[in-house]
């Protein structure tokens, strides 16, 4: 977490102003006390776009998240239905670093 806060020049204090967290819930994850919560990771993630959920969660990937993905997301993010709808899969689009993409759709019946 210290590393997002030096990216964005922001202490902890207003780290959690802009999560809408406490403050020394702040403090308890930066000296390990406390490990995040999911509702914590969610608001992180929402709140900053250039987070990938993959590099925060295992700390692999890149930071920032490369700006194919966060407009990806960010679509996601603006298109999604609030509940799943039945899980059927009917794209699959793969970014690559280069910019290029690949898309896999459902085959019709």
């Amino acid at each position: 977490m210290e590393i997002i806060l030096a990216h964005y020049g922001l202490s902890a204090a207003s780290f959690a102003e802009k999560l809408g967290v406490q403050r020394s819930g702040i403090s308890h994850l930066l000296s390990g006390r406390n490990k995040p919560s999911l509702e914590f990771v969610m608001k992180l993630t929402a709140t900053f776009p250039e987070v990938d959920l993959y590099w925060l969660l295992n700390g692999k990937g890149n930071f920032p998240a490369p700006v194919v993905r966060q407009a990806a997301r960010a679509e996601q993010d603006r298109d999604s239905p609030a509940l799943p709808n039945d899980g059927a899969i009917d794209k699959i689009i793969i970014f690559y670093k280069d910019g290029s993409y690949e898309t896999y759709s459902k085959a019709r019946n």
